[in-house]
């Protein structure tokens, strides 16, 4: 494989993860990653 071909799936690989983030941003799966993830760590502290 080339250095220049390289290059090329490295920018084509970095588009298509910048796309899902917007994507998933878009569709509001942040706010229930963050739900889920402060629901988890007040169950370890014991708090929920």
């Amino acid at each position: 494989m080339l250095k220049k071909d390289r290059n090329y799936l490295g920018l084509i690989l970095l588009a298509a993860a910048l796309g899902m983030c917007v994507w998933g941003f878009a569709s509001g799966e942040a706010e229930v990653v963050f739900a889920k993830a402060s629901n988890i760590c007040m169950e370890c502290i014991g708090l929920g």
